[in-house]
């Protein structure tokens, strides 16, 4: 499952996302910084922390909660 979180550089929203994700013992993911790249600044830049799926192209915009994490995530 390849999952994909974008986040910025010092941001106290996407540290909470990182934490919860911890707690959650989410499989390996990808952290991707937009922070230098014009394109992901104009798709994410208000939005991150976002958990993206890139298998499905689903994503889960902060907040969300352990709960909310296991219902998004896709059962295999």
């Amino acid at each position: 499952m390849p999952l994909i979180l974008y986040q910025r550089d010092d941001c106290h929203l996407c540290d909470l996302a990182l934490e919860m994700l911890a707690a959650a013992r989410l499989p390996d993911f990808e952290s991707v910084f937009i922070d230098e790249d014009d394109s992901l600044e104009a798709a994410y830049g208000i939005r991150v922390p976002v958990l993206r799926d890139e298998a499905t192209g689903r994503e889960l915009d902060w907040p969300f909660d352990a709960a909310r994490l296991r219902q998004w995530l896709p059962t295999e």
